[in-house]
């Protein structure tokens, strides 16, 4: 490795290890070449949902995902803008990573700019792919798989994940004009707008919850089809993921659905409990 690929990879090293959280905990299940591109990939997306989250005009905002994707282009083609873009650069080419699954990820970021709304399920359900299953997809060329489905089961997965995150944020997000609940479940369990935005939570808000928290555990279902087509250092690192991202929901029913007056998380314990547990799959005692 060059001495410009390595100082990229550090970065990307250094970024993941201070902003990654849930995850990159995770990353340390993988071998070292295995962890570094998942850094790699990690930041390349983070950026991205900076550029998008950040507090400046919406058109300005257009503008920077415009020029991060052409970063994007220029950086697979051996140009690079950015300390960021010889790490991402070698991982594509290295894991063959179509590169389409970056670029879908800054196809959902932009899907952020405007106050979010969501009609139907269909609809939130391909924006959960644009921000969650590509990454999935991502993953599974660096943990290496087998098996065509694996692609359908990785989907799942993201979009489970995407899920739980929209369940943990509602009340966060309503304050930014972002509502992400389909109307027509707003419709079926009559529940307001205006009172996801006050945090109301009443009879119809339990029952709502119930219903999305059972929508996600299904696609869970799905995405745990995907443990068995993993390598060993992939399926430990998917199972502490899903275990951890799962934990939420559970946590969330375990508040009577109280996702407003405080942030819900994992107890750290449970999050240790879930690195030993995947071990035994990352060194093949299973």
């Amino acid at each position: 490795m060059n001495a410009a690929l390595a100082r990229s990879y550090r970065y990307c090293e250094e970024t993941a290890r201070r902003e990654a959280g849930n995850f990159y905990p995770a990353f340390l299940l993988l071998p070292a070449q295995q962890r570094q591109a998942m850094c790699a990939l990690y930041t390349f997306m983070r950026i991205a949902d900076d550029l998008s989250d950040e507090p400046a005009p919406i058109p300005t905002k257009r503008q920077q995902l415009a020029e991060w994707r052409g970063g994007l282009r220029d950086a697979l083609l051996g140009r690079y803008r950015h300390p960021v873009h010889a790490a991402v650069q070698d991982t594509v080419a290295h894991y063959r990573i179509p590169s389409k699954y970056l670029e879908g990820l800054i196809d959902g970021v932009e899907m952020d700019l405007e106050p979010a709304a969501y009609r139907t399920f269909a609809e939130l359900r391909r924006y959960c792919y644009h921000v969650a299953s590509v990454v999935g997809l991502s993953c599974i060329h660096i943990w290496g798989f087998h098996g065509g489905d694996a692609i359908r089961y990785a989907e799942y997965a993201g979009i489970a994940f995407q899920l739980t995150n929209i369940l943990r944020d509602l009340g966060e997000d309503a304050a930014r004009d972002r509502v992400y609940l389909p109307q027509e479940d707003l419709d079926r369990f009559g529940y307001r707008v205006d009172q996801l935005r006050r945090g109301e939570r009443d009879t119809a808000f339990r029952t709502l919850m119930q219903y999305q928290v059972e929508r996600a555990r299904a696609y869970y279902d799905g995405g745990w089809r995907l443990l068995p087509r993993l390598s060993e250092a992939g399926r430990a690192v998917f199972l502490m993921m899903a275990r951890t991202y799962r934990g939420l929901l559970s946590e969330i029913e375990n508040r009577d659905y109280d996702v407003f007056s405080s942030r819900v998380r994992v107890p750290m314990w449970k999050k240790l409990l879930f690195a030993l547990s995947a071990l035994p799959l990352r060194f093949g005692w299973l």
